[in-house]
């Protein structure tokens, strides 16, 4: 079976799973943002959508597909007017779910939401809709691969430019070609074979097919491979890059995260050991997305709240993407030389390392020579990027943003250059184990030629699994979970 057609098929077995009372319901919700506003879009989807259009507006004809029309908007029970306002029709399957669609772009006070939610509620095949029920049905029309979907998902959530780039890049679906054109070519490779294993013996195959098998297999490889090698950029841009700021008590490490969060996220005391407990914020530097954490001062501490904290602190860096070491610019101006062992005593010990900036707060102390003795100092090959830092007065902030920027730009890429990143732990996986399949491949390559087969087979459904060509019903629920009622 080919793989359009095996995927023509397991969109269908997926829409039968879906429930066959399901299929017949239609569907509805409010698309736009809940609370008080402007414009709220109400949308349909399903076969009773052009009814529930006919009934609200109490006309027997629909507009024009996909034009705009202005509507007194009624309830069909008591005919009591609701809102007058544009209507959309979109009949299936040139709609977003494939289905017939409709929208109600009504005027967004709550009154007039809930007066046209609960008479589209009273119309007979009608419920409201599911949390990504839309998107969920435009997959199972073959409106969207599963990547498309994630990447829409994504973009409903995007908090900063770059994380909206990666996830339009996704959603307009060249991280799901890049996978089709991997499955095509496992698709060839395993036809070559066993066209070999049918017909060799009668002479009707070339005698370097499986050559060419093992180098496109070995291509292939190489791709997965590169592929796999991106230190996680995608992942990170989607979720954040973990930026933890450590260092030894009263360094400034909390004035930091109150500079940077622009408000008073983090209690700040003259007392050492203020900070017991790892305080968590996100901001958007750069475009790109930070989860910024403060954490206790490392130091050997007795008492036992302390220790605790201090051991949070340790793990936290251990997890981090970038660490802003903190240290105190007066205490080591009068020994340059410190600058080193003071650092070490702040990054974890255990490989890898962790990308650094050096951060030498209360610059405001310093005398002149005590400067320039402390950027003379930093700048040599041994010592991370390094700025001097007032948190009080504020002097050296534009520095600092700009070597974070520079350091989350060399972490996350740039999402808009070569090849699309992966962005899913789940793609990672199915990923590794396509990987694992065309290794055991070439091991077995020189035995049974049958059992080597098995594994391009098996390689080809991990990559089907990623898009949904294959096994799409058991994932269905993990993807669309996180989607908004009314998407």
């Amino acid at each position: 079976m080919r793989a359009g057609s095996c995927g023509s098929l397991l969109r269908w077995l997926a829409k039968r799973s879906y429930g066959c009372a399901q299929q017949r319901d239609t569907v509805f919700a409010v698309s736009s943002g809940h609370g008080k506003c402007g414009v709220a879009v109400i949308r349909t989807s399903g076969p009773a959508s052009a009814t529930a259009l006919r009934r609200l507006t109490g006309r027997d004809e629909l507009p024009r597909p996909r034009a705009v029309a202005l509507r007194r908007i009624r309830d069909p029970g008591s005919a009591e007017p609701l809102d007058r306002g544009l209507v959309v029709w979109f009949p299936g399957p040139h709609s977003f779910t494939g289905e017939d669609c409709a929208e109600l772009h009504v005027h967004g006070g709550p009154a007039v939401v809930s007066g046209v939610l609960q008479a589209l509620g009273r119309l007979p095949g009608l419920r409201p809709a599911e949390p990504g029920e839309f998107t969920k049905r435009a997959f199972q029309n073959g409106k969207l691969d599963l990547t498309e979907a994630e990447g829409l998902g994504d973009l409903i959530h995007a908090e900063t430019e770059a994380q909206r780039r990666q996830a339009l890049r996704q959603m307009e679906g060249e991280l799901g070609q890049l996978y089709q054109r991997w499955s095509q070519e496992l698709t060839q490779a395993l036809a070559y074979i066993e066209a070999f294993i049918d017909f060799s013996e009668d002479d009707n195959v070339e005698e370097d097919v499986l050559t060419r098998v093992d180098t496109a297999v070995a291509q292939l490889d190489r791709e997965l491979r590169g592929h796999l090698q991106d230190g996680r950029r995608g992942e990170r841009l989607r979720g954040g890059v973990h930026v933890v700021i450590a260092g030894p008590p009263n360094a400034g490490k909390s004035s930091l995260l109150n500079l940077l969060c622009q408000r008073p996220a983090a209690i700040v005391s003259p007392v050492p050991g203020t900070t017991r407990d790892v305080v968590e914020t996100t901001l958007n530097v750069g475009g790109y997305p930070v989860v910024l954490s403060d954490t206790a001062g490392l130091r050997d501490a007795r008492d036992p709240v302390e220790q605790e904290g201090v051991s949070r602190a340790r793990d936290r860096l251990q997890q981090a993407d970038l660490v802003l070491a903190v240290l105190d610019a007066a205490e080591l101006a009068p020994q340059p030389g410190r600058l080193a062992g003071a650092l070490q005593a702040v990054l974890p010990p255990s490989p890898p390392p962790r990308p650094c900036l050096l951060v030498l707060n209360k610059a405001d102390l310093l005398a002149e020579q005590s400067r320039g003795a402390l950027q003379q100092a930093c700048a040599g090959d041994t010592l991370p990027p390094a700025c001097l830092l007032s948190c009080m007065t504020r002097e050296g902030t534009a520095t600092l943003l700009r070597l974070l920027g520079g350091q989350l730009q060399h972490i996350c890429g740039d999402p808009l250059v070569g090849s699309p990143s992966l962005t899913q732990t789940r793609h990672r996986l199915h990923l590794t184990s396509c990987l694992d399949a065309l290794g055991r491949y070439h091991r077995g390559r020189a035995g049974d030629l049958v059992l080597a087969a098995e594994e391009l087979r098996l390689a080809r459904r991990h990559l089907g699994r990623i898009t949904g060509q294959v096994g799409a019903e058991d994932i269905l629920d993990i993807v669309f979970r996180d989607f908004c009622i009314g998407k």
